[in-house]
């Protein structure tokens, strides 16, 4: 089920601009100067400075001794391994994650929704095969270029749908699907056959197959995926691959209580 985003208590001007600065850290840029940052989450820099001090000294994130840069600090990875740790869902999805990646020698992922329309990957099991898909655990993308996302939208709430939809829609290959028309057609055969299926919409070369896990309730708190190369992931295999992520899907939304 989605929620709405908590409203900050008055007071927490601080607190929420130093989560905004550690948020800007991510794979596409992982490391900042004072300069740049500031300029990035709309700060001046001396605000940012104190912020980035205090975050230091808790080992929130690090300075770069030659180039005066920013990283992300050790503390934060241990947060982040706690954070895992108690994720109940994963502790679940885990094994039903390994033995897909067996079977199919593919790489399986369990993800989550994260902020308003973006999916994150809580875990994965890489394939046994030298050449294939690593979506990287901890990585967000967007919901509409993702098979996770597509089948989470499937079976999410109209409003959430067209909230999504109605945002820009950037490309990430020449082959993912932008038009609005062409979407909503993709959650209609998503719902239909119980899976998602894209066809290099995130990465070029790489197919991917998803489904949704559902709680007690009937709603939506996850997805799976499976996915690998186009090379190894030919048109006539959808159904075994779609018909394996499906299955494992409904057998753990079953452990989770959904009839």
């Amino acid at each position: 089920m989605m929620k709405t985003k908590t409203q900050p208590y008055p007071g927490t001007q601080s607190v929420l601009r130093a989560m905004s600065l550690l948020k800007a850290f991510d794979d596409e840029r992982r490391e900042w100067g004072l300069a740049d940052l500031a300029s990035e989450v709309g700060l001046n820099k001396t605000t940012t400075f104190r912020l980035l001090t205090a975050l230091e000294s808790e080992g929130m994130v690090a300075r770069r001794p030659f180039t005066e840069s920013y990283i992300l600090g050790p503390e934060i990875v241990v947060l982040g391994g706690r954070a895992l740790r108690a994720n109940d869902l994963r502790t679940l999805v885990k094994p039903e994650l390994e033995q897909m990646a067996e079977l199919s020698g593919e790489t399986a992922t369990l993800e989550i929704t994260s902020g308003e329309d973006h999916v994150l990957i809580i875990d994965e099991v890489i394939g046994n095969h030298l050449v294939g898909s690593s979506q990287s655990l901890g990585t967000r993308w967007p919901m509409v270029a993702t098979s996770t996302g597509i089948a989470m939208l499937a079976h999410l709430p109209e409003e959430f749908v067209e909230a999504v939809l109605a945002k820009p829609l950037v490309a990430m290959t020449p082959k993912t699907v932008t038009d609005t028309a062409i979407l909503r057609q993709e959650l209609t055969k998503t719902r239909q056959r119980g899976y998602s299926y894209l066809q290099e919409w995130l990465e070029e070369g790489l197919i991917v197959v998803g489904a949704p896990l559902f709680n007690h309730d009937s709603q939506v708190v996850a997805a799976i995926s499976l996915g690998g190369p186009a090379i190894r992931f030919p048109a006539e295999r959808e159904p075994e691959m779609g018909q394996l992520v499906k299955q494992t899907a409904q057998r753990i939304s079953q452990k989770l209580g959904w009839e």
